[in-house]
């Protein structure tokens, strides 16, 4: 088998650019990109423009000669494409999409189907014999076997869609790049390739689509409608004029898609990632301490776990932990911030399939004080969002313990942590059967809400950096993400002020978000409570100015609604919820006394 990848290029509609420019354009784009060119790849490039335009006798379709997989085999196969997809993603995430041009979408299905230049991809569609005239010849140009790198444009995408599936077994595609593909318009599902084409082929790595709004020829959306198991890219060329948009030269000069072939003919770029120290005598912010705790828990849970539940947790903790430290590198250079050994250490190379996530170190002692909010946030926070695996409560506590005493704190410690956490959710949901499953959940409504309220800019953040410094990362990351969800579970203990109440009281925050918030707050003093440490009078504070608002909400809607109206319901459960968290404490001796 041929060890070097082959490049086969796919020219769309048109004289099938017999000066090859789209091959100058790409090399220089390579170039620019840091790869060395196109100086030594085998290039296959058939020109089938003639072919296009018609038959002499009839021709039999080449036969499809990868057949779909088992049922068993194919939860695998596709397992291990969604791995290589995400490092793809990974490698290409940020470019400019562009704007592309006004009133284009109005014209794209008379340009699909009128425009002059598509009489070829007519002929290609509508008539069988030169069909597979195309895909003979295509065919006859490459080896028995090998590894190839698929490149087609325009027309030409809709030929290797086609082409995929008809290829020698033994080649493998170890990229799949689409430029300018109107395959997601109804028309050019061909012999229906949409279905046959349903999962990811075996032989296939990856595919990536490249479209520009002002390309007529795209129907203005991507592929992934179509085609769910791969990815879309919007780019933008740099012109309103949707002939020139169109252009293979055009698409091959934005650096994004030049990645996506470069990185498909040599291999990432990013191996310094891997041996990258950062600045050994930085140390860590609160943001990066509390991402530092998150990664180092999930590979403790990681630990625990057996079989395919553990599989399928490491494969998700990998993307997890690449975007996070990514996104913290990005975030530290935006500022003009080293980052610290500690996490840059844990960077690696996610587009490399191969390439295996360091585990963090064991965190640096806290105190039992300190302690409390971050372990807190931990047990109460998804840390491998956006992925949702149930793993067991016990599971989670033995982890907790686990970290609890690298912590210094002892397992106890952690203990107290998921005992609090049960506690104060067995007193919100009153006396029923508890959803273990559901007790440790932080909605990301409810972190958006303190979020949008200034809630977290009023927490007083332990550590060096400080609520300021937390509200400019959750800013950067989104409240929906990990870090967001962290840094808002954490600092909850510390929220306060009529912002939040009156965030929490209204209509439009749901009572499962108040409850969140609510349970959170609870269960911090619970846990502090168990471990014989003084209460934070400003949860007291929070917990009175919210009951005043939802009350005052409920009075207001209840005088003119429905007595069944759904949002009386959920305004009483909010305010069920509250007044449960307000009675514990007070039975608890934890109400301000009038010498306080």
């Amino acid at each position: 088998m041929t060890t070097k990848p082959i490049l086969l290029f796919l020219h769309g509609v048109g004289n099938g650019d017999p000066s090859d420019n789209w091959k100058h354009q790409l090399a220089k784009s390579l170039s620019n990109n840091g790869y060395p060119a196109l100086d030594g790849v085998e290039l296959i490039v058939p020109k089938f423009a003639h072919a296009l335009r018609g038959v002499d006798e009839a021709e039999k379709l080449p036969p499809i000669v990868h057949k779909r997989p088992s049922k068993s085999d194919a939860a695998q196969i596709r397992r291990n494409f969604e791995r290589r997809m995400s490092g793809i993603e990974f490698k290409l995430g940020r470019h400019d999409a562009g704007r592309g041009h006004v009133g284009v979408p109005l014209m794209i299905d008379a340009g699909v189907e009128f425009a002059p230049q598509m009489v070829q991809a007519s002929n290609y569609l509508k008539n069988s014999d030169l069909r597979a005239q195309v895909l003979k010849l295509i065919l006859s140009k490459l080896p028995s076997s090998g590894r190839l790198v698929l490149v087609g444009h325009s027309l030409g995408s809709v030929i290797a869609a086609d082409l995929l599936l008809r290829l020698p077994a033994s080649i493998e595609v170890i990229g799949f790049v689409t430029i300018g593909s109107p395959l997601g318009h109804s028309t050019f599902n061909i012999d229906k390739v949409w279905d046959n084409l349903k999962e990811p082929p075996a032989h296939l790595s990856w595919w990536v689509n490249f479209w520009n709004a002002t390309d007529l020829i795209t129907s203005g959306r991507g592929l992934s409608s179509v085609f769910p198991w791969m990815t879309d890219y919007k780019v933008s060329s740099g012109t309103n004029n949707p002939h020139k948009a169109h252009g293979a030269v055009q698409y091959l000069g934005i650096p994004v898609v030049a990645e996506a072939i470069g990185y498909a003919l040599y291999g990432s770029k990013s191996k310094e990632l891997t041996t990258h120290i950062g600045d050994v005598a930085a140390q860590l912010n609160d943001t990066e301490y509390l991402a530092h705790l998150a990664l180092r828990y999930a590979h403790l849970i990681s630990m625990r776990l057996e079989g395919d539940q553990k599989n399928r947790y490491q494969g998700a903790l990998r993307q997890v932990q690449a975007t996070l430290i990514d996104g913290i590198q990005h975030w530290n250079s935006e500022q003009g911030r080293t980052t610290p050994a500690a996490l840059s250490r844990l960077a690696f190379d996610l587009a490399d399939p191969t390439s295996i996530p360091p585990v963090p170190s064991p965190c640096a002692h806290l105190n039992v004080d300190q302690a409390i909010e971050p372990l807190s946030a931990l047990v109460s926070e998804n840390i491998i969002r956006p992925f949702e695996i149930a793993v067991s409560p016990e599971t989670k506590q033995k982890a907790l313990e686990d970290l609890s005493a690298e912590l210094g704190l002892t397992s106890a410690f952690g203990t107290n942590v998921v005992t609090a956490a049960k506690q104060a959710h067995e007193i919100l949901t009153g006396p029923k059967i508890v959803n273990w499953k559901r007790w440790t959940a932080v909605s990301v409504g409810a972190v958006a809400i303190v979020a949008a309220t200034g809630g977290l800019a009023l927490a007083a953040a332990p550590g060096v950096a400080g609520a300021a410094l937390l509200t400019s990362a959750l800013a950067s990351f989104g409240p929906g993400g990990m870090v967001g969800g962290l840094i808002t579970a954490g600092s909850l203990a510390g929220v306060g002020g009529g912002g939040l109440a009156y965030g929490l009281a209204s209509s439009t925050t749901s009572a499962a978000d108040l409850e969140s918030v609510i349970e959170r707050m609870l269960a911090n003093e619970i846990l502090r409570e168990l471990l014989h440490l003084p209460m934070n009078p400003a949860i007291w504070i929070a917990l009175t100015e919210t009951e005043i608002q939802v009350r005052r909400e409920y009075e207001r809607l209840d005088e003119f609604s429905d007595a069944n109206a759904p949002g009386i319901g959920e305004i009483r459960r909010k305010l069920t919820a509250v007044q449960r968290a307000i009675e514990y404490l007070s039975k608890q001796g934890h109400e301000p006394t009038l010498s306080e």
